[in-house]
């Protein structure tokens, strides 16, 4: 394997590795009975803004999920009251999801407990050392987001 190969492969292990660390974690500081997508749609949705909507397509879309995984996602949400599912007034096809109260609060709640966890890690870190990472993940990101 050539040295381009091999750094790419350490790269990708790198950061699989992390995130599977990352998602470990976090899962157990979330409030019982939220998984990690519960809280990663209804951050989406708090920081959408009051009366702006989302239908399932553009959240399945969002977050890389077929729409079925996103539906089951949005199931569970509404089931414990999270968000509100309304038909589209334009398109009967369509449904769209805002996050209700009891969603915010679950999310704050949820944050309540990642965050400390996330700023130990960034303390460790450094700020300057992470800020200089942010841009070199965020165009990994991108690109990768270009292939699909």
């Amino acid at each position: 394997m050539d040295e381009t190969n091999s750094l790419a492969v350490s790269l990708f292990s790198e950061i699989l590795m992390a995130d599977q660390l990352a998602r470990s974690r976090l899962s157990k500081v979330l409030p019982k009975g939220m998984e990690l997508s519960h809280f990663s749609v209804l951050n989406h949705l708090a920081g959408v803004g009051v009366g702006l909507e989302r239908s399932p397509a553009q959240l399945a879309k969002l977050f890389h999920v077929t729409r079925g995984a996103m539906t089951n996602t949005l199931h569970k949400l509404e089931v414990a009251g999270y968000v509100h599912i309304r038909p589209d007034w334009d398109d009967a096809r369509r449904k769209m999801v805002a996050i209700s109260p009891a969603g915010r609060h679950a999310r704050d709640a949820a944050l309540a407990g990642i965050v400390p966890l996330i700023s130990e890690v960034v303390s460790d870190l450094g700020q300057d050392r992470v800020r200089a990472t942010l841009p070199i993940l965020r165009e990994l990101r991108e690109k990768l987001d270009d292939e699909t």
